[in-house]
């Protein structure tokens, strides 16, 4: 076998998910071994325990829990009443914990009766050590706030009305 043949054996042992390749030709034998396994074992543990986390089951009546006392306080106007459920759903684009802030010393990204744009970083969900800024999806008013911070939070889940400008 030749050198440039070997290279190319490398070459390809390298660019595919084989780990291991042994040659024989006549009494010439050759084996080419990767380190691949031992990568792909590492890549696949993380994301075990994440997925293990079932804990938005408890979110939904958490935050409706505070949602509702919520509504409750300012109902006994009726112009309140009126404009809680006309205002937009701004719902969860995944799974994970709920934050009005960027962190515990800073201000909330907004509270009810700011001005957003679409586009406007309005809270931080993190999911699996990842933390994801939320964009408003509508121009308006904050309404109201749905979930309590650090909760955890649905797929799907309103956590802000915003009354269209």
């Amino acid at each position: 076998m030749k050198f440039q043949e070997i290279q190319k054996l490398i070459q390809l042992l390298a660019d595919s998910n084989v780990s291991e390749l042994t040659i024989k030709e006549g009494e010439f034998e050759i084996t080419i071994q990767t380190d691949k396994v031992t990568q792909q074992v590492v890549v696949s543990a993380p994301s075990a325990p994440a997925a293990i986390p079932v804990a938005p089951v408890t979110p939904a009546p958490i935050a409706a829990s505070p949602a509702s006392p919520e509504v409750k306080e300012p109902s006994s106007d009726s112009d309140t009443a009126e404009s809680v459920p006309s205002g937009v759903e701004q719902k969860s684009p995944m799974i994970g914990t709920f934050y009005r802030k960027s962190s515990p010393d800073k201000p909330a990204f907004v509270k009810i009766g700011d001005t957003v744009k679409k586009g406007d970083v309005i809270c931080i969900i993190e999911a699996m050590k990842l933390f994801n800024e939320i964009e408003s999806d509508h121009d308006g008013v904050i309404t109201k706030i749905l979930v309590e911070d650090s909760s955890p939070v649905e797929f799907g889940q309103p956590l802000f009305l915003i009354e269209p400008a």
